[in-house]
């Protein structure tokens, strides 16, 4: 099981020092989990935070492709010997998080990230997917910062 944890750590973020969510695990189908998160363990978090409800969601879901899909000869060029046609393997990851527009009035924010692999890559060139997954999500956690100084002012 590579997704299991029972906490996440949160990226520093203006007012938040080493946040650390409580989460609780559900598995809605067999192609995704979603970590709840229900509280913090430590760290600080300004003003109101919410966890999780019906109405007012704090999640993260991880979802791969029902049916993974792996080269096939069909789409082998016998002449040139390239493939024709790749398919490719979607995972995603969704963050929802309910945040307050107005006094009462509660809105989803959605935060994706989506990964498509070529079938194929994952066994013949595992070193460079995991590579790239490193560095974008590196990135994502240097810059969640930034990413929450853009979503208010508009700066990149």
């Amino acid at each position: 099981m590579a997704f299991s944890t029972g906490t996440i750590t949160g990226a520093a973020v203006t007012g938040f020092t080493a946040p650390l969510y409580a989460t609780v695990v559900d598995q809605s189908d067999i192609s995704s989990k979603s970590f709840i998160v229900n509280g913090l363990v430590s760290g600080t978090a300004p003003g109101t935070v919410t966890f999780h409800t019906i109405t007012s969601p704090f999640s993260t879901l991880i979802r791969r492709a029902a049916r993974l899909q792996a080269l096939s000869i069909k789409f082998l060029n016998g002449i040139t010997g390239k493939y024709t046609k790749v398919p490719r393997n979607p995972y995603s990851i969704v963050t929802r998080k309910g945040v307050s527009i107005q006094n009462g009035q509660v809105e989803t924010m959605l935060i994706r990230t989506t990964i498509e692999v070529p079938a194929g890559a994952e066994s013949f060139d595992l070193a460079n997917v995991r590579a790239g997954l490193s560095a974008h999500c590196g990135f994502v956690f240097a810059q969640a910062d930034g990413a929450a100084t853009t979503t208010s002012n508009g700066i990149l």
